[in-house]
């Protein structure tokens, strides 16, 4: 009875090490590997420029692992993602960025959500034209009313910080069902938080603000880029079919 139970035990353990690889490591083309690594060292290289704020290059880093992952369809993305949005709470209060805050906080909670989800259904969806006009219509009202509430409470920046606060919470309900139009919105999202966090990093170098640290707001000028070109190339992935929610049979192609 005991030795069953220790084999059956073993066998477990060795499925739940096949899932972990295939999601890490599996159905990779070697551009996507490159640019991978390409975007981790970036994150490496504004942290040894300015290495005041570890927290900083822990989003930075969870942030990459999280969207590159989700760009694959893999639902371990939304391990990294749980670590990137507690890591970047911190960020956005440090820095009085409160729509990053905020959506932080909810990207935290939608992480199990989104898990439970990508769990049930592989498939990507779609909608149709007339409903994405409505959708992104809707989105561009949300960040009118977003700015309007975050120039009340004295935000950083509060027309880039709103785009943060609204039109991420709509990426990111999209992106957790599965639809492929998430990715625009998600575009959107990352040119504003290169624009905000750049400004701020100027800010902050010139010694127009205390607020923050260079070394964070760098990281987040780092991350943004790197989602910026992530969000691109999955806008293109997604709309071909080719995310994956398990990963695929085979390695690197």
């Amino acid at each position: 009875m005991e030795f069953a139970f220790l084999e059956e035990r073993i066998v477990e353990d060795s499925k739940q090490h096949s899932w972990i690889y295939r999601q890490l490591f599996t159905n990779w083309k070697k551009f996507e590997v490159i640019y991978v690594y390409l975007l981790i060292l970036l994150q490496v290289a504004v942290y040894a420029i300015a290495p005041d704020s570890f927290i900083g290059m822990v989003s930075g880093l969870a942030g990459v692992l999280c969207l590159v992952y989700g760009m694959k369809g893999r639902k371990i993305s939304f391990i990294f993602g749980i670590i990137q949005c507690l890591a970047m709470t911190y960020v956005a209060w440090i820095s009085h960025a409160y729509g990053s805050f905020a959506m932080d906080i909810i990207y935290v909670i939608s992480q199990p959500i989104g898990w439970f989800l990508w769990g049930r259904d592989e498939a990507t969806r779609s909608f149709s034209p007339s409903t994405r006009r409505v959708i992104f219509g809707g989105a561009f009202v949300a960040w009118a009313v977003g700015w309007l509430i975050l120039t009340m409470l004295n935000g950083q920046l509060p027309y880039f910080d709103s785009i943060n606060f609204v039109v991420s919470l709509i990426a990111q309900a999209l992106y957790i069902f599965k639809y492929k139009e998430n990715w625009s919105l998600w575009i959107v999202v990352n040119i504003a938080n290169v624009l905000y966090w750049g400004i701020l990093t100027v800010q902050t170098m010139t010694g127009a603000t205390n607020i923050g640290s260079l070394g964070a707001n760098l990281s987040q000028v780092a991350l943004q880029f790197a989602l910026l070109f992530n969000s691109v190339y999955a806008n293109k992935v997604w709309a071909s079919g080719e995310a994956d929610n398990e990963g695929g049979a085979n390695s690197l192609k």
